[in-house]
């Protein structure tokens, strides 16, 4: 039988194996390029991608793509410049109409809703489209709902968020015209087998492992102000991207890491992941990581982190300052932690599983989009 041809969209890749942008993305392409089912060709970034996934990029993409990340992205430059955004956003919608009027493949799998938004009106190819928290806000702007739903009517569609906390808006503004269920990412096999130092419970050694930006911070400098000391320390891995954004002296700073140093050192020797982001979150990748290889989670009270933590079983959800030295000292106590860390670990393998599993989610939707 012929296998199945699938053109993957992404606007971001990591570049190597030490790059910390959109692990999740090489992860998925490597776990769908794996299937003898599939015919897997990719729009993204360059980056190293599995011998038998094809990139279709041109040298007009590359070098559009490259402006795009050294300028740290189009949700960064809405941060900082949005007329430098919208530029890029329309130059990056005119490149995308053309790769997908020259493509040839039987499905789209569209990462982000906003590059839907050059799909050809009349082509009625299906596509499934994969939503995150950062383009799940998207939908509040006035008239982008309008927009998407006339290139996405008249043909199949199925969107899947990765968070079931997004299915209901999703299904309020798509769901006579598409199919939204969630489909959440898998998990890469290494994260299961990182086992934790015999004394990593003892340690007070917490991270935070976050790009240095207001949202994704949120209360963690204000909170953790008197709270992390002797004997609880607070370690940060992250690119600083906000420049403007002071880092106090108390806190550990270490500057961007990569999954390979968390994997060997990091979440090995920590008590704990906390993160206290505002961000406009799906479901957090490096918190199923850390559930993955057994570390209990401290969080801020979001949807997308309740989506993930089982307060008082997985880990605590805060919404103060008492909330989170309430918690910090609960998961002092060795077996507290290492009991929530466990059952951290079996509710990731029950539910996200790996990216196998995740790659076997996808194509059950792309055969749904095939049937008559």
């Amino acid at each position: 039988m012929q296998p199945l041809s699938v053109l993957l969209i992404s606007t971001s890749y990591p570049y190597n194996s030490t790059d910390w942008r959109a692990r999740f993305i090489a992860d998925m392409v490597e776990s769908l390029a794996a299937s003898d089912n599939l015919q897997l060709s990719v729009w993204a970034p360059p980056g190293n991608l599995p011998g038998s996934v094809r990139s279709v990029l041109i040298s007009e993409d590359i070098s559009l793509l490259g402006k795009i990340t050294d300028a740290g992205g189009i949700a960064h430059m809405l941060r900082s410049s949005k007329f430098k955004a919208a530029k890029y956003v329309i130059q990056l919608l005119v490149h995308l109409r053309r790769c997908y009027r020259l493509s040839s493949q039987d499905i789209f799998h569209i990462n982000w809703l906003q590059n839907a938004l050059s799909l050809p009106l009349d082509d009625h190819r299906p596509v499934l489209i994969t939503v995150l928290g950062s383009d799940y806000r998207w939908l509040s702007i006035p008239g982008l709902s309008k927009l998407l739903r006339r290139v996405l009517s008249g043909r199949k569609v199925y969107i899947a968020p990765n968070a079931e906390w997004m299915v209901p808006e999703l299904t309020k503004v798509f769901g006579d015209i598409a199919e939204v269920h969630a489909i959440p990412f898998g998990i890469e096999k290494g994260w299961y087998t990182v086992q934790r130092d015999q004394n990593a419970c003892l340690s007070n050694q917490w991270l935070a492992v976050t790009r240095v930006t207001r949202g994704k911070i949120g209360n963690l400098f204000s909170w953790g102000e008197d709270t992390f000391n002797k004997p609880a320390s607070l370690h940060l891995l992250g690119p600083h991207q906000e420049s403007d954004i002071r880092i106090p002296d108390w806190v550990n700073y270490h500057g961007p890491t990569f999954p390979e140093a968390l994997k060997s050192t990091w979440f090995r020797q920590a008590a704990g992941l906390i993160s206290l982001s505002q961000h406009d979150e799906g479901r957090p990748q490096v918190m199923l990581e850390a559930m993955a290889s057994g570390l209990p989670i401290i969080a801020s009270d979001l949807p997308a982190h309740r989506d993930i933590i089982r307060h008082g079983e997985t880990g605590y959800l805060v919404s103060s300052k008492e909330d989170l030295r309430t918690a910090l000292y609960q998961l002092s106590d060795p077996t507290i932690n290492q009991k929530f860390g466990e059952a951290a670990r079996e509710a990731a393998i029950a539910y996200y599983g790996t990216w196998e599993d995740c790659a076997s989610r996808y194509q059950s939707a792309y055969a749904k989009l095939l049937r008559p």
